[in-house]
């Protein structure tokens, strides 16, 4: 019964998986020996003696999640090793300890908090500085919906996008201390305003990203123009079509939360952009290699220099800005994002070891109840990160940058067709800079990036990737493939 209960999975993996709907799998396995037995393969008293005794499955590792990772994977075969017709081994990189505590962290909070404030459903992704998705949780229940979050549903980021405008600006000779006014600024017939109707007069741009200031954010698109945000989304990995206008600043171009995740790993790994995979090695029953990823190739994509400068700055979004519910023992740094009317609600944040994104919403796109990427994005992600950090080393995030001493801030020359703020009051809030006299305290300085044979920049100079020993492998980078337990038929079985 168990032999005829695997054949019968080959129809549909996912669907009839024992671990989702035990009495279609059951149903399915009694046509393959039903099949068996009019094939002369086996008699009736071998057919009435198997359906008396359907295959039992063991207690499962897996909570339900590992369905959207199945999905994922048998998407992503064909592509891998053509039509291959026989048994094969598929080496996963999904980690079944993170996928648990990523499930659990969705579940938790929207059987919590979640209910009251109207938010259904929610995403994780996790991914390592090799590209390998670690854990990936599509939705609340995969049996109730089959539908794939993580990697099919595209919403609006919000100020998520912003870290692609903030990038922009410093290749174009900015820097985080760059002093911008807050201000109320119109572009044609677009007023963007800040959240809560605040404004902070002069700032710098660190902190103008870590208080999430959509005047600032606009000011600058409109300096270096929305081609050059798009052209940085998508060199960093954003793959959806993006709209070059002047509200791309906020966020207002869909993507998904698999690829916005993704975007952000270079940040991670010191400025290279990997691609992002599931499947790390595919062999036949008999040991013949099919498929091997080696991890090896990936493209650099941002200067050393830069990665150090916005890392500096989205340090200081968990620090002191609007991610503070998400610090933990770890140099940590990420943006959070909330669409029109709390539609949508992300963090996307970062150690030097993974790169974990968030979303909380609703499929009909229905309004949360004034949830922000600081309230349960922010704490899923912190939740799941302490988690996955546990007894591991403290790690520095990778790149280098001083901040300007204060005696020497000044207001960039803006271009003359650039928008330009109404005046307002100055303000000193946080790391608000009003005046040459007062500006953001100096942040310590990182060690600087070496960059190993495989092509990734690390931090620490060592050459080898910053590895998580418990619970999460080591990553690929810089050092041997690992041989994975994680098959595809634990994830289609639950076993």
């Amino acid at each position: 019964p168990e032999a005829a209960l695997l054949a019968g999975l080959l129809k549909a993996p996912s669907r009839l998986s024992p671990a989702r709907d035990p009495k279609a799998a059951e149903q399915r396995a009694q046509l393959v020996l039903a099949a068996m037995r009019d094939e002369g393969k086996i008699s009736a008293k071998e057919l009435t003696t198997a359906m008396s005794a359907p295959a039992s499955r063991v207690a499962s590792y897996w909570t339900g999640s590992e369905n959207y990772v199945a999905d994922a994977i048998v998407e992503e075969l064909p592509d891998l090793i053509g039509d291959v017709r026989g048994d094969i081994i598929v080496d996963t990189t999904v980690d079944l300890t993170l996928q648990k505590l990523a499930e659990q962290s969705i579940r938790r909070l929207i059987d919590g908090s979640g209910k009251k404030l109207n938010a259904s459903q929610g995403v994780l992704v996790s991914i390592d500085n090799s590209g390998a998705v670690r854990a990936m949780v599509g939705g609340y229940d995969y049996s109730t919906s089959q539908f794939d979050r993580a990697s099919e549903a595209r919403r609006q980021p919000g100020s998520a996008f912003k870290p692609f405008v903030y990038m922009a600006a410093l290749e174009a000779g900015r820097t985080p201390d760059s002093v911008r006014n807050d201000a109320p600024i119109k572009i044609g017939k677009w007023t963007p305003t800040n959240y809560g109707g605040k404004y902070f007069g002069k700032v710098t741009l660190a902190t103008a990203l870590a208080k999430s200031l959509n005047s600032v954010a606009a000011q600058l698109t409109m300096e270096v123009g929305p081609d050059a945000v798009v052209e940085a989304a998508h060199r960093m990995g954003v793959r959806s079509d993006l709209t070059a206008n002047t509200s791309i600043a906020l966020g207002t171009s869909e993507v998904t939360p698999l690829e916005l995740t993704s975007a952000y790993v270079p940040f991670a790994n010191g400025g290279y952009r990997p691609d992002v995979h599931f499947i790390r090695r595919v062999t036949t029953a008999g040991g013949k290699v099919l498929y091997d990823n080696n991890g090896g190739g990936a493209p650099r994509v941002i200067k050393p220099e830069i990665v150090g400068m916005m890392n500096s700055m989205m340090t200081g979004t968990v620090e002191i800005g609007t991610a503070r519910k998400a610090a933990f023992a770890w140099p940590a740094a990420g943006k959070t994002g909330t669409s029109q009317n709390s539609r949508d609600a992300w963090f996307i944040g970062y150690t030097a070891n993974l790169t974990t994104g968030v979303w909380f919403g609703n499929d009909d796109g229905g309004p949360m109840k004034k949830v922000t990427g600081g309230a349960l994005p922010a704490q899923a992600w912190h939740e799941f990160m302490v988690a996955a950090h546990e007894g591991v080393p403290v790690r520095p995030l990778p790149g280098t940058w001083r901040s300007t001493p204060a005696d020497t801030i000044v207001q960039d020359e803006i271009p003359s067709n650039a928008a330009q703020p109404a005046p307002v009051p100055s303000a000193s809030v946080g790391q608000s800079a009003p005046s040459a006299q007062k500006a953001s305290p100096p942040r310590a300085v990182r060690p600087a990036e070496t960059v190993d044979a495989a092509g990734f920049g690390m931090p620490g100079g060592g050459g080898t990737t910053a590895s998580i020993k418990r619970p999460v492998p080591p990553g690929d980078v810089g050092g041997p493939v690992k041989k994975r337990q994680t098959s595809i038929l634990d994830i289609l079985t639950g076993g």
